[in-house]
Formats: C-alpha cells, sequence, structure tokens
C-alpha cells in the first residue's frame, strides 16, 4: 500500500503533503530533523491521509494537493 498525507507544523500550522509506503517511518524522518524542509517547522503530526494501491496513484494526488485546484479542494472538506 502506499500512502498520501498531510502534515501539520506544531510549530506554525503550516502543511506539508508528500506520499510514502511506510507512514510511521515517514513521519519520524521528517520529525527526526534529517529532511531539509521540515526540519525548520517541527513538531509535525500527521493531519490527514488516504491510502492507495500503487505508487503512481499516491504520487498523482500529492501533485494535486500541491496544485491550486487541490489546493482549493483540501480548504473546501476542510482539511487545511
Amino acid at each position: 500500500m502506499f500512502y498520501t498525507y498531510v502534515l501539520k507544523s506544531l510549530f506554525d500550522n503550516s502543511y506539508y503533503y508528500g506520499y510514502t509506503s511506510d507512514i510511521e517511518k515517514r513521519l519520524k524522518y521528517h520529525n527526526s530533523g534529517k529532511s531539509k524542509y521540515t526540519k525548520r517547522k517541527r513538531p509535525w503530526e500527521l493531519h490527514y491521509i488516504e491510502e492507495y494501491n500503487s505508487k503512481t496513484e499516491a504520487i498523482k494526488r500529492e501533485a494535486f494537493f500541491k496544485s491550486i485546484p487541490g489546493y482549493n479542494w483540501l480548504k473546501e472538506k476542510n482539511i487545511i
């Protein structure tokens, strides 16, 4: 299984979008400070997740979240 996720920073309430095959490992990675982008906004919490059967589907959904229509969809659904 693959996952598309939204993390929320407890530092400044910003959001981060990504995909992974191991959500627990990925969250630990973001909170460890090893990610250049997310290390300054730690700690992170898992805010929203979707499950997919293929990596391709998860990547496409992540790209959607990062687009203007995806941002608007997330806002309309009160996810962000």
